[in-house]
């Protein structure tokens, strides 16, 4: 065997022994799934396990193709099924050990939770049995998926994605400014004492890109005593957004700094630590390369970590924080499955999930904002010191612990009777703002975005909040930035046909909304300077009213130029112009960039067709009959060729609709497309 890599078993003798129905599959005992009519799998099972095994079998009816790409990908095979074109990716899970310590962490896992593990392999491979025609032929030599790879996968996404990202280090690398992707969803919890029917909510709204890993999956998971229903990413064996009978939480991505780059300083065949040369710790692995030569990867770790740039005399080496805590999906399972606020927060603050705020809500009424991760414990320096390179040759910057659960930033039914998180920082978790100076200045940053300044404001403006409203807001196109410094705009301006047309939008990014392209063709090139500075302890009136006028002025002008030429008219309807255009459907589109303050985010690529934003949306209202939901899915439930569940839901997105969460069987039944029973 090959350092650093796993022996799978001949894919295509395995692949004919499916066929045959050779293989035996333990967990396969009264579980059934119903599909109903937007593609959504409602798993019945006598048992947990049984729940995991249709779950598998369901992601791979729906995703199988993705599903086996993602998981070749995270075995650090993606060269050798695919072609180079999969070699970058191979190199940073090889470097990162993504494999073997995958390997590690699964003999590490509970018996319980090993079983179900091998289960949810257990309903991919079936489903494999059943339908091989199914199967895109370039996907079917990652078979057999083992039990190890939804772990592995998971490992590769969160730390080696989330956490730590190979961008970050091309930018640190090169010296240059990286995209490392915008941040953006959207978390609500409110107390019965701000709720206008007196009930518990929750609003889930994750924001990604439309496309590969990011992709989320709806499915609804019932067993004995548990009622589970919401979405993960496609690969992952539980769900990160779920509300069950007695409860619900959700995540949004925060800027907690778990992940730095060391400068190494090179001695010879070593390098420099403490004043002494040590010796890097070597190894390699070889990566095969489908119509190509192998690769031998050597690998050289330092006493922080890998390292990961070694070009032009630079040498970085990186610190991944939560590699020592290998039980990240018992805990999201547990955190699923409690059934009150202790239960849920005796899981939570086992601090094995490395990154994410978490927000909360039981039916009992209590909710909290969490922001979450594994955040090492630093001598000194702020946010900005700790994403830039640190010096690697001294133990001053080596941190080795992290901060305790009872030390980090939380909210609990706070006086407002809500909490919220839009990426922001912890200190706006509802209001009046968290003292962040309690707080070590590496914990955070404190900028404000005006997408939070808007959810703040829809969040104050209600003494009561009903469910209905909430849905209503969870679709605001409205773009908070125009509120802040179009009037003093629009007073100064000449009169022109795009003073006119700006004068007479409503300020919203709505499919008709006929001034939002000339104003988004306008913030493209002005930033503005505001009369009254941003205040984080003021943020529902500031930053407010608008200095640098001339500029905006000038920006106006040359937009008007750029939208009469590109579209005719300076009121041309928004969505006209940006389309839900997806796969084989194209509807008008609505929402807008995070940064000018919309809340229904939608990133309209150079297509003007969506590339990011809106992904899994839950509104949750715990009733006296149980949660009341409504949801959507915006790209649909499933990606395989020839299905209908791709683009089904866009035209509820393009309306600024949601559709019911059928969670009760008799609702199931009456919207059902399909059964499968094992």
């Amino acid at each position: 065997m090959v350092a650093g890599r796993r022996e799978y078993p001949n894919p295509m003798k395995f692949f004919l022994l499916l066929i045959a129905g050779v293989f035996s599959l333990s967990a396969a005992r009264d579980v059934e799934i119903l599909w109903d009519k937007f593609g959504v799998a409602h798993v019945y099972a006598q048992n947990s396990e049984g729940m995991f095994y249709g779950y598998g079998y369901a992601q791979m009816q729906s995703h199988a193709n993705l599903v086996l790409k993602l998981y070749g990908e995270s075995r650090g095979r993606g060269s050798e099924y695919w072609g180079p074109k999969g070699l970058e990716l191979d190199r940073w899970v090889h470097v990162n050990e993504v494999p073997q310590r995958a390997e590690k962490w699964f003999k590490m896992q509970t018996p319980e939770f090993r079983k179900y593990l091998t289960a949810f392999a257990d309903g991919m491979n079936e489903y494999a049995k059943r339908h091989p025609e199914a199967l895109g032929e370039e996907y079917r030599q990652v078979l057999p998926i083992e039990p190890v790879d939804s772990l592995m996968h998971v490992h590769r996404i969160v730390q080696f994605n989330y956490v730590s990202s190979a961008l970050r280090v091309t930018a640190a690398g090169t010296g240059r400014a990286v995209n490392l992707g915008p941040l953006a969803s959207n978390a609500w919890a409110i107390m019965p004492k701000k709720s206008e029917n007196g009930t518990p909510m929750i609003l889930m709204n994750p924001h990604l890109p439309w496309q590969d890993w990011y992709t989320y999956y709806e499915v609804h998971l019932n067993g004995p005593g548990m009622n589970l229903y919401g979405a993960s990413q496609i690969g992952f064996p539980v769900l990160r957004f779920v509300f069950s009978d007695y409860l619900g939480f959700t995540q949004t991505v925060n800027n907690l700094d778990a992940s730095d780059l060391f400068r190494i300083t090179p001695e010879g065949d070593g390098y420099i630590f403490d004043g002494e040369k040590k010796a890097y710790e070597k190894s390699s692995v070889v990566i095969k390369i489908k119509g190509a030569k192998d690769e031998v990867l050597e690998i050289k770790k330092t006493v922080h970590g890998p390292v990961v740039w070694d070009k032009d005399g630079k040498i970085l080496a990186m610190k991944t924080g939560g590699l020592d805590r290998p039980f990240l999906l018992e805990q999201y399972w547990k955190m699923a499955i409690a059934k009150n606020f202790a239960e849920y927060q005796a899981q939570v603050a086992r601090l094995e999930v490395p990154t994410f705020n978490i927000t909360y809500a039981d039916r009992d009424g209590h909710v909290m904002y969490l922001f979450n991760g594994t955040l090492p414990k630093r001598k000194s320096g702020d946010l900005a010191y700790w994403a830039g390179v640190i010096p690697g040759d001294t133990s001053e910057t080596m941190w080795t612990s992290y901060h305790s659960y009872a030390e980090l930033p939380k909210t609990i039914d706070p006086p407002a009777g809500w909490v919220q998180n839009t990426n922001d920082p912890p200190w706006t978790s509802t209001l009046p703002v968290m003292d962040s100076t309690k707080y070590p200045p590496y914990f955070s940053a404190r900028e404000l975005t005006m997408r939070t300044l808007s959810s703040l404001r829809m969040l104050s403006k209600e003494e009561k909040l009903s469910f209905e409203k909430m849905v209503e807001y969870k679709h605001s196109t409205h773009l908070e930035v125009a509120d802040r410094m179009l009037d003093d705009l629009l007073a100064a301006a000449p009169p022109s046909a795009a003073k006119k047309v700006l004068a007479a939008w409503d300020r919203n990014a709505d499919n008709l909304s006929p001034g939002a392209v000339l104003f988004e063709a306008m913030m493209r090139g002005f930033r503005p300077v505001y009369k009254v500075a941003a205040n984080a302890v003021d943020p529902l009136k500031t930053p407010m009213g608008l200095k640098n006028v001339e500029a905006g002025i000038e920006s106006l002008a040359k937009a008007a130029v750029e939208v009469e030429k590109n579209y005719g008219k300076l009121d041309v309807a928004y969505g006209d112009v940006n389309r839900f255009k997806f796969r084989r459907a194209d509807y008008p589109g609505n929402g807008a960039d995070g940064a000018l303050g919309a809340f229904r985010v939608i990133r309209f690529g150079p297509q003007k067709a969506p590339v990011h934003g809106d992904t899994f949306v839950a509104c949750v209202e715990w009733v006296k009959g149980g949660p009341h939901a409504q949801v959507l899915v915006s790209y649909g439930n499933s990606s395989q060729p020839g299905t209908k569940h791709d683009v089904d839901q866009l035209p509820l997105l393009s309306q600024k609709k949601l559709r019911m969460a059928w969670r009760l069987r008799k609702e199931v039944n009456a919207h059902l497309e399909s059964r499968d029973v094992f």
